[in-house]
Formats: C-alpha cells, sequence, structure tokens
C-alpha cells in the first residue's frame, strides 16, 4: 500500500486501523475496543486490556528463541567501554532488578525517579519499574538540584535509583551531592536510593536510606511480569514549562505499545534484528521512545551511547558508531550535524568509514535547516529524513513514511501527517488558513495511541496548556503551514513568530537564509523589541571553522540575502558572529531567553541549559550591537 492509501485507511476507520495495529503486541488480555471517549476531550486507547511492557520488550523475544540476539550494545568513549548485552541477559538482569525494588516494598502504580546517565543500567531500571508496574520518571542526569527537588514532591516516589556520578568529555559530573542536596530541598522523602557506584566517583552513601546497586540485588528472587491494564500510566516526563513549574507528561501503557511498535517499520524502516541508534539521551522524549522501548519492543538492537558527536574523540564518532555496530536506521538532532558540520565543513571524515550497512537518518528536535539536510545527504548518500514530533506525542507527527514508501524530500519540511494524526493550520480565530499561509499548527481529537492523555495530576493544567485555545484540537505551541501536497513546513514556536510592523513572519525562514551561507555553520533569529515596528529581527551566527572571512563581510552578505530572498518587509538588518549558541542538552537553541535578554528582561537561568557561561558570551554580544542594556 502507498502512503496516501495507508493514511485513508487510517481516516476511514481509526479504530479499526489502531486494533490492526494492536495485534502485533502480546496482550494478557486483548482489548474489546480501541478508544473511549471519557467527555470533555479526554480519550484513552486500549484502556480495558491487560498487557505489560516489559514482556513485550524482552520476555516474548526469549520466548521466540531469539535469546541471543544482542538487545543493547553499549558504546562509551568517554570510559572507553562497549558491551553486547543479549535478550536473554538482559531478562535475567532486569528481572533481578524488578525483584530487589519488589522486597524493598516498590509495587504497581508506585513511583520510581531515575537520575542516570547513558548506561545499561538506566535502560534497565526503566524496565524494571514496568515489570512490576510502577511508574518511572527519569529525570536527566546533572540536573541542577533544585529541579530535581521539584520533580522528586511533584511524582512523589517511593524509591529513587541513580549512579554516583556522569561523565562529560574531561570531567567527572557527581550525581550524588546533587540528589543528596534535592532530598534535602523537598517536601517528600523516598523510601531509598540504590545507587550505582562508578569507579570514576564513588559516592559515600547514607545509612539507612541509601543501599548499593548491586548489594540490594543480592540473593534477590527474580519477578515475574505483572500485567497492568491498558491505561495504566507507563511513566511520566517532566517537559519545561511557562510558569516555571515543570509539567508531568504521561504516557499510557498500551497506547505507547501499540504505537511505538507501529513506527518501527513504518517510519524509521528497520526489521526485527536490525540495529537503531538514537543518539539522544534517556532524560529526554526521545530516550524513552527510541533508545529503550520502541526498539526492544520491536525487536531490534539498540545503542546506549555515552559521548558527544565532537570531542569524543572528534567529529568521526558518529560514523565509527555506524560503521562498526552495522547500524541501519539513525536518529539523531540536526543541532549534533551542526557540530559536525562546523568541525568537518568538507565531510572528510565520513569518508573514513564503511557506511553501506546504514540506509536512513533521521533528524528531529528542532527544525532541520536545508542546509545541514542538504550537507548529510552529499555525505551519506542516504535520505534524510527530517520528523516532527514532541514530548507530549511520544512520536512522529509528520514524516517520510520510508517503511511504507519513500515519498519525494521537500527541503524545509518533515513531509506528511503521519496516520493517527489530522493536522491543521489555523488563524488566531481558530479558523483553517489556506495553503502556504503561516498559521497555528493544531491536531484535531483525539490524538492517536502513544500521545499524552493528560498531565499527572494536573489535568486543568493540561486544559489550558493544550486545549483550550482552540476547542476539540490539540495545540501544538508551534507555528507553519501546509503545501498543496500536504507537506507541513514547521517554521518556528508560535511565540517565535514575530510582528514587524504588522507583518506576521517567521524566525524559521530567515533561519533558513543565514544557514545557507557557505561560511555560517549554525545560526538563530530572534525577534527583539522596537519601539517603531513592534519587533525586529537579530540574528547570531556560528561559523564553520577555518572560516577567515571578515564578520563585518558575513554579516553584510545574510544581510543582502535576507532582503533578497525574503524581502524589506522582513526589516533584517542585525546579526552579529558569536562562537556558540546557548542550548538545552538535547540541542534547542534557548531563542526565548536570548530574546529576554535583548529586551533587558528579567530572565530565570534555564533547567535544561548546557552550559550557562555562553549566555554571557550572548549578553556581550547583544551589547556590541546596542542591545541587552538593563
Amino acid at each position: 500500500m502507498s502512503y496516501h492509501e495507508v493514511y485513508q485507511t487510517w481516516q476511514k476507520n481509526p479504530e479499526a486501523f489502531w486494533m490492526q495495529a494492536a495485534e502485533a503486541i502480546d496482550w494478557d488480555t486483548p482489548p474489546s475496543k480501541a478508544l473511549t471517549d471519557l467527555g470533555g476531550d479526554l480519550y484513552e486507547w486500549f484502556a480495558d486490556a491487560k498487557v505489560n511492557t516489559c514482556w513485550n520488550a524482552i520476555d516474548r523475544h526469549v520466548e521466540a528463541g531469539r535469546g541471543t540476539q544482542t538487545a543493547i550494545i553499549y558504546d562509551s568513549p568517554v570510559t572507553g567501554t562497549k558491551a553486547h548485552i543479549s535478550f536473554a541477559e538482559l531478562k535475567d538482569r532486569v528481572a533481578l532488578l524488578a525483584g530487589a525494588l519488589r522486597d524493598k516494598g516498590v509495587s504497581s502504580g508506585d513511583r520510581v525517579l531515575i537520575y542516570m546517565p547513558m548506561v545499561p543500567e538506566a535502560l534497565e531500571a526503566m524496565l524494571a519499574c514496568a515489570r512490576i508496574g510502577a511508574v518511572h520518571s527519569v529525570v536527566f542526569g546533572g540536573f541542577a538540584a533544585n529541579e530535581l527537588a521539584v520533580r522528586i514532591d511533584d511524582a512523589q516516589p517511593k524509591a529513587i535509583l541513580a549512579a554516583s556520578c556522569g561523565i562529560e568529555p574531561g570531567r567527572v559530573v557527581s550525581y550524588k551531592p546533587l540528589l543528596d542536596t534535592a532530598i534535602e530541598m523537598a517536601t517528600h522523602s523516598p523510601a531509598f536510593c540504590a545507587i550505582l557506584q562508578r569507579e570514576q566517583s564513588i559516592a559515600p552513601l547514607i545509612e539507612g536510606r541509601d543501599v548499593d546497586w548491586h548489594d540490594f540485588q543480592k540473593g534477590v528472587t527474580p519477578a515475574d511480569c505483572l500485567p497492568v491494564p491498558g491505561n495504566h500510566p507507563s511513566y511520566i516526563l517532566y517537559t519545561s514549562g511557562t510558569t516555571g513549574q515543570p509539567k508531568g507528561v504521561i504516557r499510557h501503557t498500551a497506547g505507547q505499545l501499540v504505537a511505538l511498535n507501529w513506527t518501527m517499520k513504518n517510519i524509521y524502516n528497520v526489521d526485527p534484528g536490525d540495529v537503531f541508534w538514537a543518539a539522544s539521551d534517556v532524560g529526554w522524549v526521545v530516550g524513552h521512545s527510541y533508545i529503550c522501548y520502541a526498539p526492544l519492543i520491536h525487536g531490534n538492537t539498540t545503542i546506549v551511547f555515552e559521548g558527544k558527536p565532537v570531542g569524543t574523540p572528534d567529529a568521526s564518532t558518529f560514523w565509527r558508531v555506524i560503521a562498526e555496530h552495522k547500524v541501519r536506521s539513525f536518529f539523531t538532532a540536526p543541532t549534533a550535524f551542526r557540530a559536525v558540520k562546523r568541525e568537518d565543513p568538507e565531510g572528510k571524515l565520513v569518508q573514513n568509514y564503511d557506511l553501506s550497512c546504514l540506509g536512513q537518518v533521521y533528524l528531529a528536535g528542532e527544525r532541520a535547516d536545508p542546509d545541514t539536510i542538504s550537507w548529510a545527504k552529499e555525505h551519506l548518500k542516504v535520505p534524510i529524513v527530517d520528523h516532527w514530533w514532541q514530548t507530549e506525542t511520544g512520536w512522529a507527527i509528520a514524516a517520510n513514511p520510508i517503511g511504507i514508501e519513500e515519498l519525494p524530500i521537500k527541503l524545509g519540511s518533515p513531509a506528511v501527517p503521519m496516520p493517527g494524526y489530522h493536522v491543521e493550520i489555523l488563524d488566531d480565530a481558530g479558523h483553517p488558513v489556506a495553503d502556504g499561509e503561516l498559521g497555528a499548527i493544531a491536531l484535531k481529537l483525539p490524538l492517536p495511541p502513544g500521545t499524552l492523555p493528560t498531565l499527572w495530576n494536573a489535568e486543568e493544567r493540561f486544559r489550558s496548556s493544550y486545549l483550550n485555545t482552540f476547542p476539540g484540537y490539540y495545540e501544538t505551541g508551534d507555528a507553519g503551514m501546509k503545501d498543496a501536497d500536504g507537506y507541513l513546513y514547521i517554521m518556528a514556536r508560535t511565540d517565535d513568530v514575530i510582528n514587524v510592523a504588522g507583518h506576521r513572519l517567521s524566525t524559521g525562514a530567515m533561519e533558513e537564509v543565514l544557514a545557507d551561507h557557505p561560511d555560517v555553520a549554525e545560526c538563530a533569529v530572534i525577534g527583539v523589541s522596537d519601539n517603531l515596528k513592534g519587533q525586529i529581527p537579530v540574528g547570531f551566527m556560528c561559523l564553520n571553522a577555518g572560516s577567515e572571512r571578515p564578520h563585518s563581510q558575513v554579516v553584510a552578505e545574510v544581510v543582502a540575502q535576507v532582503r533578497n530572498k525574503i524581502g524589506p518587509v522582513a526589516a533584517f538588518k542585525t546579526a552579529v558572529v558569536v562562537d556558540r549558541l546557548p542550548k538545552t542538552r538535547s540541542g534547542k537553541i534557548l531563542r526565548g531567553t536570548m530574546v529576554s535578554i535583548a529586551d533587558g528582561k528579567e530572565w530565570k537561568m534555564p533547567a535544561t541549559i548546557d552550559d550557562p557561561a555562553i549566555l554571557d558570551e550572548i549578553t556581550t554580544a547583544l551589547q556590541s550591537i546596542g542591545y541587552a542594556s538593563c
């Protein structure tokens, strides 16, 4: 079937479509129906089923005779460690950890907070929770103590599973002091903490509360898989909120199983046994969906990578891992490729590796600018698939479904909506706009399986954040447009659509022009306040390694390019060259913080920032062009 035929099959009978997809899952009690309408725009998928995620991710593959297949490849250039864990070995390790949690009083519905780096034990912790019906909440390793405390108080975990440290290029980040401080700051206290001691930093344990990861598993009876209702929460994943209080996105067990399993073949084009690599972190949604759950559920080998795209040891790391482990599909963020491109603009390092195993590459996390896609396509010689989704959705809203049909790639577009998603572009009044017009991107309810049904203990906040602006729709918070072929273009967050003298303009469109300049490795455009025009755009550019062009010349050229390609209406006259852009640890550029600095407003240090010192550099750069005076 073609993509259009598959999408139309879903449109004609959404529940039948997902019931058919559900046949690929091992159910203890199969669902009697797909969708339950709870009223008030709240829905649940496969609610009356009984199922266990860990069984579907591990045990069933062992039972099917594939226990010797590698489930997890651990590749850690920062420690010089590599390991292969088979499905049979993973089952034993997870069952033992689950038994230890059970013996310490953790039961179905209890929350377990996980605070770990990219090590196999992080996945084992998630799967052990799933095995006994506990609800895990993974917090990015190294998160500041106050942010960790907020999450402890909101989730109220019975247990915390943590590592003694994480390892960054050139430094060791001790987690235990951060954890201890967070528990002191929090109102809620866990019953116990299990600490994985890493040799790079052995942490002192607090008697009566802390237990050693290995010691507390000794002599334990391994736990069997406990079936849970289809609408049982699988996990809580906190995403930043505008009020400063993080939002706890939850995922129901059955919908997650069905949707993620469906995506592995239809979107990512892998078969059971293939190696799939998502170069992300377990602290982010990509790590939940596509490092831990989806690959293992589908019977793929997943890679746990503890390193960086550059610096561990150089810009060839991605290519080394792909070639060495025979990766079939690779998933990363555009910012990672931009970092590689900046260090190796001519792609010379790619030529040192046999990448014939690689079938396709997927980019997500922020807009994939056409220049980055073209660079990757030129050097990797495979389809480069931009696709768009969110923490809240858990899987792709729009993509090029190569496993169904490889559609023509249009640079700047994440292609077309996936089955399950009815996408509309709306004006401020909630009316659909014409093709090619910029508007708010909204998804008609109900959302498909695997997406968030609500927020953890915050239904009213769920409504105010996502449902109230456009009744009958989920508000994505992104702005964009559709073309006549139904391709989507995600141009900016809604907040990043700026109003220049009454004209609504996309900062993303301007970034595409800047990125097209041969000396520009990475860029960002923000809208700053202007007394005459309301807002005007300001550009920030990082140049390629080895670029010797005068900065003033590059700035003059990109200003001219924006005027030529977008027009004088953009009023783009100011840009500055910087060494780095402020980003979250997942690679998103902190445009909102940059706007606050430029406008002289009070701002809070983002909890997810990769390196706080960069904001001082941005402030200095803004002051050099007449902003950030307050």
